[in-house]
């Protein structure tokens, strides 16, 4: 790879303007979407052409623990990456001159690794692709800022602002509200275009020092990679500021969660036509379609799409989350929104997904849902008019709900994978058994004395 520097993008090009990297880090997405793989000095990349990793970086929960692929033996083999320099990005909070790069996962015989959350994406992009489409994504990032929280027996709070004080919570839209920790949003557009990564916009959310980043519409798999690498830039940038960036769906009592909406769109990929229109500027069938394969099937990835326990506390009326899978249009009580676009830019957007999801696997099943809809060419409910918070409450209410439907799935086992389907539900599985074997305060506060 001793022409590796010529095969990085533009961005790279200027960050380094003429300088020689010191450090590459070779990192793919875990399950959880936790950035995993070896740094090593620049000169030793440019010597390899490939770097290795056992599967069980995949199999590996939230909590450090290990689960099975079931049938088989727990014996490491090792993954071969390559890098893909398009992924090629700028470390810019590091003191030396260090690149990350995403790479490519296959086994010793060449082929994709099935298990891994970007290979999982690549397979229903091409499963669109296969049948003339492209599908588009615009995603919107919700995040908290809080203070640093050192002891995990204390509540998070919100951080203290430029003024002193704490966050304010109900301050949506708020320019000075964010402008409270204008210093940590600086460090990130900073960190973004150095990183060549686009934002199209940052606003004040509904939460005590809840920030909402939105990035513009394109390829699925480029969104995820932006994503991924957009939540490291912002914890580091929070960690400059004596802040915590975090992305639980529901890190403080009483406050809304955070939600990573899912924009959606399919285009021929010939002709670029938005799918969704018909040619006089109307819904289509094919939008009906989609809409409809995101009701019947979106209950089967909620696993995917709230991952952890805590994921669940975000489904609460009236608090900007959806607790069903009702549709409308322009209406944000519902869990599928059809914003007001031109027809070109006709969409629908996923409310239920939290921003704890694994970037990958969040658009993935988002994308397979509407896939399932456009083959199966089912017709939506009747769209839901008024507040859908007073309606049925249609999702799974906890991981184990959650993980029983994703089991019980044939057409969506068979669209994602099998062999990743086995290893996500083993994973998820064993990470449930572990959070119930800890007591929490509320029990020991209420039951300890009074059963």
């Amino acid at each position: 790879m001793s022409n590796w520097l010529d095969q990085l993008p533009e961005a790279v090009a200027a960050y380094l303007g003429g300088r020689k990297p010191d450090e590459v880090e070779c990192i793919v997405a875990d399950l959880a979407g936790v950035a995993r793989g070896k740094a090593m000095p620049a000169s030793k990349f440019a010597t390899q052409t490939r770097f290795y990793l056992p599967n069980s970086i995949f199999l590996q929960t939230i909590t450090g623990d290990w689960a099975d692929i079931p049938g088989q033996a727990f014996t490491e083999p090792d993954m071969i990456l390559t890098p893909d320099f398009t992924t090629a990005t700028a470390a810019p909070w590091t003191a030396d001159l260090t690149l990350q790069v995403i790479h490519d996962i296959s086994d010793q015989a060449g082929n994709p690794v099935s298990i891994a959350p970007r290979n999982v994406l690549k397979r229903i992009v091409g499963l669109y692709n296969a049948r003339g489409w492209k599908p588009i994504v615009a995603p919107e990032m919700e995040f908290f800022l809080v203070a640093r929280n050192v002891n995990p027996a204390e509540p998070v709070e919100a951080p203290i602002g430029r003024s002193g004080r704490k966050a304010a919570a109900r301050q949506a839209y708020s320019m000075s509200a964010v402008d409270e920790y204008g210093p940590v949003i600086d460090d990130i557009y900073d960190f973004a275009e150095a990183q060549g990564l686009e934002i199209d916009g940052i606003l004040q959310e509904g939460g005590a020092g809840q920030v909402e980043l939105n990035l513009r519409h394109g390829d699925p798999v480029r969104l995820a990679d932006e994503i991924f690498f957009f939540k490291r830039l912002i914890r580091e940038a929070a960690l400059r500021h004596d802040c915590y960036a975090t992305f639980m769906a529901k890190p403080i009592e009483d406050e809304p969660g955070s939600a990573m909406h899912i924009h959606h769109s399919v285009v021929e990929t010939v002709t670029g036509r938005n799918i969704f229109s018909e040619s006089d500027g109307g819904e289509s069938p094919a939008f009906m379609h989609f809409i409809a394969g995101l009701q019947t099937h979106m209950p089967s990835v909620v696993a995917l799409l709230a991952p952890y326990v805590n994921s669940y506390r975000r489904y609460v009326p009236d608090f900007a989350a959806p607790i069903n899978l009702e549709w409308g249009r322009d209406n944000r009580t519902t869990g599928l929104r059809v914003p007001v676009a031109e027809p070109e830019a006709r969409r629908v957007e996923n409310r239920l997904a939290g921003m704890d999801c694994n970037p990958y696997l969040g658009i993935a099943a988002s994308l397979a849902c509407g896939y399932l809809g456009l083959v199966e060419g089912a017709q939506p409910k009747p769209e839901y008019k008024g507040d859908a918070y007073s309606g049925d409450e249609s999702i799974p209410r906890n991981v184990s709900e959650a993980l029983d439907l994703f089991g019980a799935s044939p057409a969506m086992r068979e669209v994602l994978g099998e062999e990743f389907c086995a290893v996500y539900e083993s994973v998820k599985t064993l990470e449930y058994k572990e959070f119930l074997q800890v007591i929490s305060p509320w029990e020991r506060e209420h039951l300890l004395l009074n059963v």
